[in-house]
């Protein structure tokens, strides 16, 4: 079995993720990755509450590429550590969380995450703001949301270059964020670039982030999502590798294979360590 922890929380249960009696969150670090197990309706429930009271938080939604990378960058796990929730988006993480107690845990991710969040938005009266991706895509984007959710209120949207901002563009952007009312941005940089620019501005914006990566393609149908049969088997990934295989082989075939072999290699030392314990 995988060895579980749980990660201490400050703050007090009206502002933090699903905790113990202890007032730890409850999940376990997957290759070292602190993720939360929590059902769909509490995650969203957190998030529109933390937006509604304009908590600066952010989210990490957590794949395989996300633990991985994390596994093998000290900075960018202790960015991942440090969200405020992290959910597990692929159906490997999930069966993991599954595998080790949490039986009942879904997949809770990026593209339905955020397509919930905005039909909730919608009806509670809160704003959002997209923030990434290029101008075509957000203008779709923003247009199918509007045809989708005709009370949501789209606070604001901006495709930064594709470069690091100077000091004085990241003080503009941070000043047309807040400056926009906005309660919740929606993130779209891609990992890890999204991930770091939210614990960046963490404390600079008042609104919660939530890095949401192909979810702006998904939704602007400028990238067609796999199937559900596809998603609920673990497998978007391949359908997203057969889409664009020169760009993401080496992300996902890399990357899942590394994946099961630390995987195994943590299940072979908590086994050892349940024998030793054991004689």
């Amino acid at each position: 079995m995988w060895p579980m922890r749980r990660f201490n929380v400050n703050g007090n249960s009206s502002t933090a993720v699903t905790i113990d009696t202890n007032g730890r969150r409850i999940g376990a670090p997957i290759l070292g990755s602190f993720i939360d197990a929590i059902p769909w309706q509490e995650a969203i429930a957190t998030l529109l509450r933390w937006g509604e009271e304009r908590q600066s938080r952010y989210v990490c939604i957590c794949n395989v590429h996300v633990v991985v990378t994390a596994k093998q960058n000290p900075e960018f796990r202790q960015v991942v550590n440090g969200a405020d929730m992290a959910t597990p988006d692929g159906m490997p993480l999930a069966w993991v969380l599954r595998r080790i107690g949490f039986q009942r845990q879904e997949r809770i991710n990026g593209p339905d995450l955020m397509w919930r969040l905005c039909g909730q938005a919608a009806e509670k009266g809160l704003s959002i703001f997209l923030y990434g991706s290029m101008e075509e895509t957000l203008g779709r984007l923003t247009d199918n949301l509007k045809t989708a959710f005709p009370r949501l209120v789209i606070a604001g949207v901006s495709s930064p270059p594709f470069r690091h901002l100077s000091d004085e563009e990241d003080r503009e952007m941070i000043d047309l964020i807040n400056g926009s009312g906005a309660h919740i941005v929606f993130v779209g940089l891609g990992c890890p670039k999204q991930e770091y620019w939210m614990a960046a501005h963490r404390g600079k914006l008042r609104a919660v982030m939530i890095g949401v990566g192909a979810a702006f393609d998904y939704h602007a149908g400028t990238v067609k999502r796999a199937p559900l049969w596809m998603q609920r088997s673990g497998l978007e990934w391949l359908s997203r590798l057969m889409s664009e295989p020169k760009r993401l082989w080496k992300r996902y075939l890399v990357t899942n294979s590394l994946f099961l072999i630390h995987l195994g290699l943590g299940l072979f030392r908590a086994k050892g360590n349940w024998r030793s314990m054991k004689s």
